[in-house]
C-alpha cells in the first residue's frame, strides 16, 4: 500500500508500507494492504507506520483526514513531526 502524510506546508512522508495506525475521533484503529475505500476523521494523536512486520516507525500528529482508495492512503493533517 502506498502511504503518503500530507501537510499544508509539506509531504512529511511518502512510500510503499504494510499497514498504518492511526487516531480516530472514536479510538485507534489500523489499516492494512487492501483495505476497504474509506475515509475517517483524525485526532491529535501518534501515527504508527508499520513499513513491514518488524519495523515501524511513529509520528505525532495533529487533527485532520485520512483517505484510502485503490489501495493508496492520504493522511491530511495541521501538522507532524517523526518521534
Amino acid at each position: 500500500m502506498i502511504l503518503e502524510i500530507l501537510t499544508p506546508e509539506r509531504k512529511i512522508f511518502s512510500g510503499d508500507v504494510y499497514g498504518v495506525q492511526l487516531p480516530g475521533i472514536s479510538g485507534l484503529f489500523e489499516i492494512l494492504d487492501k483495505h476497504a475505500p474509506m475515509v475517517s476523521a483524525l485526532k491529535a494523536g501518534k501515527l504508527k507506520i508499520l513499513r513491514d512486520k518488524t519495523n515501524s516507525s511513529i509520528y505525532k500528529i495533529q487533527s485532520g483526514f485520512v483517505e484510502i482508495l485503490n489501495n493508496k492512503m492520504v493522511v491530511l493533517v495541521e501538522g507532524a513531526e517523526a518521534l
